[in-house]
């Protein structure tokens, strides 16, 4: 009986408000550093990035101003198109990816794109609560003004290269040229469409398919005709290490 008190005495001691009693507590897990981001501008020049290796400076730039430089080597989520096509799924890394707050966006290249059914049924983490720039910002969206969802990728939902005649990277990222679409001769054959680049919808919303990465083709390259679209010429970056 009087072990049976000393033990209801102790318990009662450790939840008496201002007490000594301290319990141990678990170390909380450490934020995980940003291994994504939405770049918070564009470049200024349309789509034009000085190709693949312009708009991974670009992100490296940015990642590197917001505390995440080197060791840490971004690439942009961009595919190229016709000899020496890159996909853009495969030069993003591993994964896992973070964003600036230090949430969780996507386990690994297969969740991210929904490659199995499980993983898309999981699916990813994007989308504007989550897609945030280098600098904790939500990206504007449907229903935002102006709305700039519109981000580059030249790409299929599957994160691979287009494989037909179209220009759907705006010329691998080196155009800026402001398109306007030429008009049908009577009886003659539609015109050729002209450069464009492949756009996902960083709030998922809107275009049909509340893709992330491909959702529908830009009216041009120029950064007018990014702006026209919806969009203002911004990169998906990841970390690739």
């Amino acid at each position: 009986m009087n072990r049976m008190r000393l033990i209801l005495l102790a318990l009662t001691v450790a939840v008496v408000p201002g007490s000594y009693f301290v319990f141990a507590q678990a170390p909380a897990a450490p934020a995980q550093p940003m291994s994504f981001f939405i770049t918070s501008a564009p470049k200024g020049d349309g789509a034009n990035y000085g190709g693949l290796a312009g708009a991974d400076a670009y992100c490296q730039q940015l990642g590197t101003a917001a505390g995440r430089g080197t060791p840490v080597t971004w690439h942009a989520y961009l595919s190229t198109q016709g000899a020496g096509a890159v996909n853009a799924r495969d030069r993003i890394g591993n994964g896992p990816w973070y964003n600036a707050n230090g949430a969780l966006v996507a386990m690994n290249v297969g969740q991210l794109h929904g490659d199995t059914i499980d993983q898309a049924r999981i699916g990813n983490a994007l989308g504007k609560q989550f897609s945030l720039t280098e600098k904790k910002e939500r990206v504007n969206g449907v229903g935002d003004m102006p709305n700039t969802h519109d981000i580059l990728t030249g790409s299929q939902a599957d994160g691979r290269a287009y494989t037909d005649a179209a220009d759907h990277t705006c010329s691998n990222w080196t155009s800026n040229a402001n398109v306007t679409p030429p008009a049908r001769g009577a009886g003659g054959p539609p015109p050729a469409p002209g450069p464009s680049a492949q756009l996902g919808h960083s709030d998922k919303q809107g275009g049909g398919n509340s893709s992330w990465n491909s959702t529908h083709a830009s009216r041009g390259c120029s950064q007018p005709n990014l702006v026209s679209t919806g969009g203002a010429g911004l990169l998906y970056c990841f970390a690739v290490n």
